[in-house]
């Protein structure tokens, strides 16, 4: 890599482009500004680093956390000093509450500029309070050797700490002082004969931090106790490991290992890797429908006396309110044991993974396998489930399969049928994901599904699944209109895209979710607050909004014609499907759904 001697603010930047590439930094995406601009100018030059210019701070910033999501390398974003970086904000909190590594990079003023009402100049310190892994703030340039090799090993630092133990973003403040622009000023040419490409051989990330012994010490006694329970549970939470082949082989291993079924939230791999897991359960939240109305149901005969609890719990408010209720003993497994039981319930973190979990199987004579047991041996706990499944599996496809009316459920169900192997499926919060988690059918297409689960929100849908997109196999986002009109800025990195995005946009003209909720229920007749502050309908045309960013638009009328639209995926460009749907009707037909005929719950669940 030839540095930039232009001057001593070219030279720092150009070496910090080179140490991060050097690092393995691939992608940065980066916002218009005049503090940043030694930072923009070496990125952007730098062969191996990919610059993507993107004019809006947050929509840049879920852009990058799309690229890294989908990549599982760190992506670096940035934007001039003030106010820019906080638009950072939520995409910061995202990366940190869903474990992706971004290197986020902030200009500022030097510190002789700072309150002193210098221009566009805020407090950036720890401007993401306790979000980031780590947060310093770089020097200011100086063009000696000594200050150089500073920049390098605080860079690998920076690297190694977005990445290890757990992935996160990293925040990185960088005062300059001008000349901001790459003017020649023969400050630092004395520097050419001692700094050549081996400065770079210094540059190195810390090894990761091996947070687990390799377990096989701590999982034989947890194996012996699992094991020996014959009515056990593992209940498969929002996952989304960059290897989910991997992922879903260790838990196939494990359930095949005990003999027990495995609840599998919609944004799984699991689902979507139906065959080597034979004891999934996709409806899991219809079979405790009961649960509340009838002591001696379905649901109460379905308590397990232990729960493997894999990441967050599945988004299933009849599942959260089961557990809570009948407090089985949970294990919660975690790469670093953190707490991820909101119902404070009898739960012991494993500080492991279920790949890691998985080695310590087992076999030979005398021992399962890893094979799934014959239907006759099954225990009769995991044939009530497996049975339960069964009906209320069918039940639901074949009612769903003969819909014709519009329904906002059949959407995710139709796209899990019809979209080719492996596409990654960008979903939005709210309605969109519980939709998912509600009717996604078990399959074998290696679909791939992702979603902002970290924090929830519906803050840059539409940036990340174009980040997810860039780069990437063609991509799908399901999402409703509200979280669409949310991030609207996101549309004007269509320029940059390298690939194909389709967007499935489900209109109801409002927040559907709220249907859901008990403020729903309080309005009387001729009280406007419920659609004015809660449901918010819009009154944007989104056809007229594709057009204005040059955006292919189609209206969807027919389950035939969304089913033929995206059963085959463009390589390039982006296009729009809007579905409309009747807010309130969706919701009716939804309730009746999840609420099946009695004679499919009525079994013998005698012990």
């Amino acid at each position: 890599m030839t540095f930039d001697f232009r001057n001593t603010n070219t030279l720092w930047a150009s070496v910090l482009a080179a140490t991060l590439a050097r690092l393995g930094l691939k992608t940065a995406v980066i916002s218009p500004g005049s503090r940043s601009a030694p930072l923009a100018v070496a990125l952007a030059c730098h062969p191996a680093i990919e610059a993507v210019p993107v004019l809006d701070e947050r929509s840049a910033a879920f852009f990058a956390l799309g690229i890294a999501r989908r990549t599982g390398l760190p992506v670096a974003l940035l934007c001039t000093s003030g106010t820019a970086g906080a638009n950072y904000y939520p995409a910061v909190i995202e990366a940190k509450e869903s474990c992706i590594p971004l290197l986020v990079l902030t200009a500022d003023r030097p510190p002789e500029l700072r309150d002193c009402a210098s221009g566009q100049t805020i407090d950036q310190q720890r401007l993401f309070g306790a979000y980031p892994n780590w947060f310093t703030e770089l020097a200011v340039p100086v063009a000696t050797v000594d200050m150089l090799r500073y920049l390098r090993q605080t860079l690998g630092q920076a690297w190694g700490r977005s990445l290890y133990p757990v992935a996160g973003p990293v925040h990185l403040n960088c005062p300059f002082r001008d000349p901001l622009a790459p003017v020649a000023d023969d400050s630092v040419v004395d520097l050419k004969e001692v700094l050549d490409e081996h400065f770079l051989d210094g540059v190195a990330a810390p090894a990761a931090a091996i947070a687990l012994e390799k377990l096989h010490p701590t999982a034989a006694p947890l194996l012996e106790i699992w094991q020996r329970c014959d009515r056990g549970l593992i209940v498969a939470g929002p996952a989304q490991p960059t290897d989910p082949l991997a992922y879903c082989q260790a838990i196939a291993a494990l359930a095949s290992y005990l003999g027990w079924p495995v609840l599998a939230e919609g944004l799984s791999p699991l689902r979507n890797a139906a065959a080597l897991n034979p004891y999934l359960v996709s409806t899991y939240d219809l079979a405790l429908g009961q649960f509340g109305q009838e002591a001696d149901g379905v649901s109460a005969a379905l308590v397990p006396d232990q729960v493997i609890q894999l990441g967050p719990l599945p988004t299933s408010k009849r599942l959260r309110e089961w557990l809570q209720a009948t407090q089985p003993r949970r294990w919660m497994l975690d790469p670093l044991g953190t707490n991820l039981d909101p119902l404070h319930g009898p739960t012991t973190a494993v500080p492991t993974t279920p790949q890691t979990l998985a080695l310590a199987i087992p076999s030979g004579p005398g021992d399962r396998d890893g094979s799934p047991q014959p239907v006759l041996d099954r225990p009769p706990y995991l044939k009530q489930w497996l049975t339960l499944e069964y009906r209320l599996r069918q039940y639901l496809d074949t009612t769903l399969a003969g819909l014709e009316d519009s329904f906002e459920g059949k959407v995710p169900w139709l796209l899990a049928r019809c979209l080719p192997p492996g596409t990654p499926l960008m979903i939005a919060n709210s309605m969109p994901i519980r939709d998912v988690e509600w009717f996604w059918p078990p399959g074998d297409r290696g679909l791939r599904p992702y979603c902002n689960r970290g924090a929830n929100g519906i803050d840059g849908t539409l940036s990340t699944a174009l980040g997810l997109a860039h780069g990437g196999p063609p991509t799908v986002l399901l999402t409703g209109d509200l979280a669409l009109l949310h991030d609207t800025n996101g549309w004007l990195s269509l320029p940059r895209l390298r690939g194909h995005l389709s967007v499935v946009v489900i209109n109801n003209r409002g927040g559907g979710i709220f249907e859901r909720l008990p403020i729903a229920t309080v309005p009387t007749p001729g009280e406007t607050w419920f659609e004015d502050f809660f449901a918010t309908p819009q009154t944007v045309d989104i056809n007229h909004l594709c057009a204005a960013y040059g955006v292919s638009y189609e209206r969807v009328t027919t389950w035939r014609q969304l089913e033929a639209s995206l059963s085959c995926l463009p390589e390039r460009g982006v296009r729009l499907l809007e579905v409309r749907c009747d807010r309130k009707q969706s919701h009716t037909l939804r309730q009746q759904l999840l609420t099946p005929p009695q004679d499919l719950l009525t079994l013998d669940f005698t012990p």
